[in-house]
């Protein structure tokens, strides 16, 4: 669907797929009520990811954008921090002018749901890439609420009532402060960090009421109650099926984009890049201020 409207075209996703995109906003140039920020979280409730073209951004417009659009989230590892706006997580390889690189490299390449493992976690994610690879200019989305309504009986009886479990330690990416510490060392540190979560497997939307299965391969460790022989099977079955490539939605990047989804339903998934090519971008994590999902406390 194609809306225009002062000065904007919002094309739409058709039914039953996601995605919408803005074009002909100036995220630099809104107030703090002006009524496209409404506009945008309605569209990511609705189409579940945005995407605005044409965008001039550094550090400091991001940040002050995403506050009119909600609460920015500082990610609770310093080492992805921009040095200067710690909203801001980077994900980069560049080195820059003063021989230094910010961030870390090679993020996400793997099917998750951001802050997943934690108690409270983050309703969207925003990503405004600055340097492209040649190679690889895509970030991949499934639709989780889509993968729950097709879910074969089966698996259905074992994902209505349960409780899913959510870990990050096997995702933490080692630094150099992590020099001379062993893997136990290093694991029970980011265990403590962030400790093993307890959500439903199914949740539901507080916008919308959609149900959505709430687990992916890369952070949901077992399924509460089940065996561990068992617990291999069903969840392999499980992520087997959401990952089926008719479920994947592809994003490919255009200079200019800023991205942001609702991590309720949509698992996603960076592409990797060729070795020697370089890629950065900023990411910045916005709490909505609702429940992440209906009964969560």
């Amino acid at each position: 669907m194609i809306t225009k409207s002062k000065g904007l075209e919002i094309n739409e996703a058709k039914q039953g797929k996601i995605g919408a995109e803005i074009i002909g906003l100036d995220v630099n140039s809104l107030s703090e009520n002006a009524p496209e920020l409404a506009l945008i979280r309605q569209l990511i409730y609705k189409n579940k990811l945005v995407v605005l073209r044409g965008q001039e951004l550094n550090a400091e417009r991001y940040v002050a954008f995403t506050r009119k659009l909600g609460r920015p989230q500082v990610y609770f590892q310093p080492q992805y921090h921009h040095p200067d706006h710690p909203e801001v997580f980077v994900s980069s390889n560049v080195i820059e002018a003063d021989g230094k690189k910010l961030g870390v490299s090679g993020t996400g390449r793997y099917w998750h749901t951001d802050c997943a493992f934690e108690k409270h976690p983050l309703s969207f994610t925003s990503i405004y890439p600055l340097v492209f690879p040649k190679s690889a200019r895509e970030t991949s989305y499934i639709d989780m609420a889509a993968v729950y309504s097709k879910l074969p009986d089966e698996l259905r009886s074992y994902v209505e009532t349960a409780t899913a479990v959510h870990e990050g330690k096997m995702r933490y990416k080692v630094q150099a402060s992590d020099i001379d510490k062993s893997l136990a060392e290093l694991l029970d540190r980011i265990h403590n960090e962030v400790p093993p979560v307890n959500h439903p497997a199914v949740i539901q939307h507080p916008v919308t009421g959609e149900k959505i299965l709430y687990i992916s391969s890369g952070f949901t460790t077992k399924l509460a109650g089940l065996s561990y022989e068992e617990n291999e099977r069903v969840m392999q079955a499980l992520f087997d099926f959401a990952e089926k490539p008719e479920h994947i939605h592809t994003h490919y990047w255009e200079e200019g984009d800023l991205i942001i989804w609702d991590n309720r339903p949509l698992v996603h998934k960076a592409s990797s890049i060729q070795p020697g090519e370089k890629s950065k971008s900023y990411r910045i994590g916005i709490y909505d201020d609702l429940p992440f999902y209906v009964g969560i406390n």
